[in-house]
């Protein structure tokens, strides 16, 4: 009796434990989630053992799952990393996968990449957006900017910025011009992020106790999208500097007071330390450092 387990299956059942998702993982293997799963199931077949826990829309590995990801990780990291390498020396375009949450890129980042294209035509980004920080480790993403406090364990991190939180309103919410007390604020409509938290952060920062109007108002996953509700005239909002610079400049948000706050935390540009010298990410790390004015 044969003891041959299939190589697809085992690079198949790693995604899933990278992901913690068999959609992700379908979408990292260019597959359909139920070739996904069927791989899967076939392994526990194999195996008489159940790899994975599933819920409604994610996955957690089960014990027997962790020893097999424990084991066999590794080695396929090995194989991606030594495949990556001669992916970066292949002459022509370069894909190169920078993950950042989704305000920092329609915001921030998306505006700058027109330069980095005219500055390395061959090297090709692809951002992909995410609340949590990428997989850097196992190879599926080159770079990312995070905002965080720059702790991140085997990762070399580097400061792009630190952002002010900013209170923005439309001008036509304020058609006598901009407040001049910071505790007037709360007599206007108040737009939230989505912890409900930058207008209490903002008023302690200025001495003044939040009541209960402080965390009224709807809310806002991103900064980008709480930019728009500005513009639309919703509220004030509290938002980081950054964020709102471009439609500070176009007149389309204005300072709703001049009292800006500064953040706890701080954008840093995270990739591998084994990786910091491969040339697209050297060329893009180094780009993005200049941008932020930090190189």
């Amino acid at each position: 009796m044969t003891s041959f387990v299939s190589f697809s299956a085992l690079r198949t059942f790693v995604e899933v434990g990278r992901q913690g998702s068999i959609k992700r993982a379908a979408q990292e293997l260019n597959v359909t989630p139920g070739a996904v799963s069927q791989q899967v199931k076939a392994l526990e077949k194999r195996f008489g053992v159940q790899l994975l826990e599933r819920g409604n829309r994610e996955v957690k590995l089960s014990p027997p799952g962790l020893r097999l990801f424990g084991k066999i990780a590794p080695g396929f990291e090995q194989i991606d990393d030594a495949v990556q390498l001669f992916r970066d020396r292949k002459p022509g375009p370069q894909s190169l996968i920078v993950s950042t949450t989704p305000s920092l890129a329609a915001c921030w980042l998306t505006p700058r990449l027109g330069r980095f294209a005219a500055r390395h035509p061959k090297i090709e980004v692809r951002i992909e957006t995410s609340a949590q920080l990428a997989d850097i480790a196992g190879g599926t993403v080159d770079v990312a900017i995070r905002y965080g406090s720059g702790d991140y364990p085997g990762l070399s991190a580097a400061i792009l910025f630190a952002p002010m939180l900013l209170p923005v309103a439309s001008p036509s919410l304020l058609v006598d011009g901009p407040i001049t007390n910071p505790a007037d604020c709360l007599r206007y409509p108040l737009l939230q992020d989505r912890d409900r938290a930058d207008w209490s952060t903002w008023l302690e920062a200025h001495g003044i106790k939040p009541d209960r109007n402080a965390t009224k108002g709807p809310s806002y996953a991103d900064d980008a999208l709480l930019i728009e509700g500005v513009v639309a005239g919703q509220g004030l909002a509290i938002v980081r500097d950054i964020y709102a610079a471009r439609a500070l400049d176009a007149g389309r948000i204005m300072r709703a007071i001049d009292a800006p706050v500064p953040t706890t935390a701080e954008y840093f540009v995270v990739v591998h330390p084994d990786r910091m010298t491969v040339p697209k990410i050297a060329a893009f790390r180094q780009w993005i450092m200049q941008e932020a004015g930090v190189a």
